[in-house]
């Protein structure tokens, strides 16, 4: 038994084709939204690519652009089958081709869904990825010198200011690493050679923040050095106040901003596949109902259409019987190679007579 058959005449086969290429240009411009929502997040990904430990994260955004490209491409030419449908002679020269583009449709569909789903699951390969590129770029805040890392300090600031944030997990993540240039620091300074021998690696480290981590709405002037010793400030106690720094670590905040984006952009490709799927199922309709007309000189006659001509339980399993003979058949072409090569192998014995 066919799988959600339905009766059609001419009207409303005209109907369902006229329906079908509307569709179709809707999915066109869907498409043209997934593409523009993946070049969107491309570039915002670039825009942060230096605290960014690798190039994992921009699968998402190339897989949107992509299933963009081929949405345009697949719903286009739909579009043209539907409006060619109308007319039997120009519709003829689409026949043979409907069923592989259908099944390229249903592979189409699936690879819409899975990048939906990436789109939801980048989160953990996201924040491994934030973790270690912060990490990295800190340790070259104080290179201003240096070529090819002078623009991390202004790309670290303007991040913490931008995202109201301080560090990687928190503000201190800044005492552990030398964050001050050697340029700018006075060696002939009691206190700075103490605080470099008192470090194994010779590093100059402080209890201090860049200034970008210092919150603008706090009433007090920005503490930004000596932030744990209470004494250095009047009425204070950091482990009991509210700094005046940014609380949040830039991780955290680039991971929900991020997250935050691609999920949202999740829900878009769910809906555009949900609509592509209709529309699938929709051409699957118009083409088994056009197929199926007993009389192709008389149009006005009634027809059905179908998504599965069998039932969903019989189309698996004489899809499964195929694939079985498939390989039977493979298995006996690799035994008949397998058994010329040997006797291809095999000389004959040459006997000589004396």
């Amino acid at each position: 038994m066919a799988l959600l058959k339905v009766k059609f005449n001419q009207k409303k086969r005209v109907k369902l084709a006229q329906g079908l290429w509307l569709m179709n240009w809707f999915s066109v411009f869907a498409g043209i939204l997934v593409f523009s929502m993946g070049l969107f997040l491309k570039i915002e990904l670039r825009k942060r690519s230096e605290v960014m430990d690798n190039s994992e994260s921009h699968f998402v955004p190339n897989s949107l652009i992509l299933m963009g490209i081929l949405s345009c491409a697949f719903n286009g030419f739909a579009g043209k089958i539907c409006y060619d449908s109308l007319d039997p002679a120009k519709f003829a020269k689409w026949k043979p081709l409907l069923k592989p583009y259908l099944a390229l449709c249903f592979f189409f569909n699936i690879l819409i869904f899975f990048t939906a789903l990436i789109c939801f699951l980048m989160r953990g390969s996201l924040e491994t990825t934030l973790a270690q590129g912060l990490k990295n770029s800190m340790k070259f805040y104080r290179d201003t010198d240096t070529p090819g890392r002078c623009f991390m300090k202004k790309t670290i600031d303007m991040l913490q200011i931008e995202f109201k944030c301080c560090g990687n997990n928190g503000f201190k993540d800044w005492f552990e690493i030398q964050w001050i240039s050697n340029r700018y620091l006075d060696f002939s300074s009691k206190e700075v050679k103490d605080r470099i021998k008192s470090n194994v690696d010779g590093r100059y480290l402080v209890d201090g923040v860049p200034f970008s981590c210092c919150n603008p709405s706090s009433p007090r002037p920005c503490i930004q050095y000596q932030v744990t010793n209470n004494s250095a400030h009047y009425s204070y106690d950091y482990q009991t106040e509210e700094l005046n720094l940014w609380h949040r670590g830039c991780r955290e905040a680039l991971l929900h901003y991020y997250s935050s984006m691609m999920s949202s952009m999740g829900a878009v490709v769910l809906l555009v596949w949900l609509f592509e799927m209709s529309v699938m199922v929709g051409l699957r309709l118009l083409h088994t109902s056009l197929e199926s007309i007993a009389n192709p000189e008389d149009p006005e006659c009634e027809s059905e259409g179908w998504i599965l001509e069998n039932s969903l339980k019989d189309t698996l399993k004489s899809a499964l019987e195929s694939l079985k003979k498939i390989g039977k058949f493979n298995q006996v072409e690799a035994d008949a190679e397998g058994a010329e090569g040997e006797e291809g192998g095999k000389t004959p014995a040459i006997t000589t007579v004396s």
